[in-house]
């Protein structure tokens, strides 16, 4: 047998490849949307727009749970937030008494350039243009 990889081993290096330029692409846009974040919080500060209190949502927003998290809904159905602390929450959790009694830990997301994607019909936007309306809209949200 010479030296050259098999057909197996070749593809598995062309697989990793993929795989590897997917996850440095997703990296450098996950930073691209944190900086756009951070340029959204200074900009809600910077035009007097308080942050307030966020809560979790459950069963369509139709159940709400406190967080203990301040900042700026994004989206009108207040699924999407920016904290204060400069990060990015997803507010639908699933629906739990315990929760309704003692509030609902948020960790923080990775932000999407692109958000809503794979929700209904008109609900994807990017985010730079999400953030850019909600700041427009200041306190009349």
């Amino acid at each position: 047998m010479s030296g050259e990889p098999s057909w197996r081993e070749r593809r598995r290096e062309v697989v990793q490849a993929q795989a590897d330029a997917l996850a440095r692409k997703q990296a450098a846009e996950t930073e691209r949307a944190k900086v756009l974040v951070a340029e959204f919080v200074a900009a809600m500060t910077a035009a007097g727009v308080a942050p307030g209190p966020l809560r979790a949502r459950a069963a369509e927003g139709a159940v709400r749970y406190q967080t203990g998290l301040r900042g700026w809904y994004v989206r009108r159905n207040r699924a999407m937030a920016v904290g204060e602390d400069g990060a990015f929450y997803l507010l639908d959790v699933p629906r739990s008494t315990r929760s309704r009694l003692l509030g609902v830990r948020i960790a923080p997301s990775d932000p999407p350039l692109q958000a809503g994607v794979g929700a209904r019909d008109g609900e994807s936007m990017p985010l730079e243009r999400l953030l850019r309306q909600r700041l427009e809209a200041g306190t009349d949200f």
